[in-house]
């Protein structure tokens, strides 16, 4: 799949780290897909759509970095949408997101509204300033908050504030954040028999984006994220690397 040559449109700033850029392209995708981004000259890195026609982005690397000294006007390459996206099941559902990774949550939330699906959304940040699209959530259904520093919400981490839910009153689970809070929501899953129910996003290296060059693979079962996710269930993660390491381009290890 070749890249398709598209405009920035507009840049809005959410956070202090985090901008949102439209595209004069609209995609039809699923919430969860993401699509290979090709910063001109620098390198192509896998992001997720926040909107259809918009990415989310934390400055976290040479690419985004390259990224966030665009102007709207300016172009980018884009291939996708890629992988498979959550799937929606049920009549109440949990989201649980960190930081940029609520970014897909978002409009994960917006498609079970529209569907008439009850929907309660835990949003965790460092700071209330690194909480994003709150107002979305809001729309969508409840929201709790929770900050590190007690600037909003509870004070502490939005795990505290999962493990004093009854998980059985919701009949799906979605969850994008950093690795570490994704695995200690598998776990309270686990514990109430709620593993397959539970669905998270991953982030790994993503180099081709189409299941080819294997560098995004999941040990032991060798899903490749790329194509097989990037939203697995949490039964395909039992007993996986998920929580414990992930590997950078050159393959080596590195614990989360």
């Amino acid at each position: 799949m070749m890249a398709t040559n598209v405009r920035i449109t507009d840049i809005v700033e959410e956070t202090p780290s985090t901008k949102t850029f439209f595209l004069d392209a609209s995609l039809d995708y699923i919430p969860g897909q993401y699509v290979m981004v090709w910063i001109h000259g620098v390198d192509e890195i896998p992001m997720s759509l926040s909107y259809p026609n918009a990415i989310t982005v934390q400055k976290v690397g040479d690419a985004t970095s390259a990224l966030f000294k665009l102007k709207a006007g300016d172009r980018i390459g884009v291939r996708g949408p890629l992988g498979n996206g959550f799937v929606l099941k049920g009549k109440s559902i949990l989201l649980v997101g960190g930081g940029v990774g609520t970014a897909p949550l978002a409009p994960l939330a917006e498609k079970a509204k529209n569907k008439n699906i009850s929907v309660k959304a835990l949003i965790g940040a460092k700071t209330d300033r690194e909480l994003l699209f709150v107002e979305r959530f809001e729309k969508s259904g409840d929201i709790s908050i929770a900050t590190d520093d007690g600037s909003r919400g509870y004070k502490g981490t939005i795990i505290e504030v999962v493990s004093k839910l009854d998980l059985q009153e919701f009949e799906g689970i979605y969850s994008c954040g950093p690795e570490r809070m994704m695995s200690q929501v598998l776990n309270i899953a686990k514990n109430t028999g709620m593993t397959r129910m539970a669905q998270f996003s991953l982030h790994r290296y993503i180099k081709c984006g189409i299941g080819v060059c294997g560098s995004c693979c999941i040990d032991p079962s060798g899903l490749r994220v790329c194509r097989d996710g990037p939203v697995f269930n949490g039964e395909q993660l039992m007993d996986s690397e998920f929580g414990k390491y992930m590997r950078d381009g050159s393959g080596r290890r590195i614990l989360i």
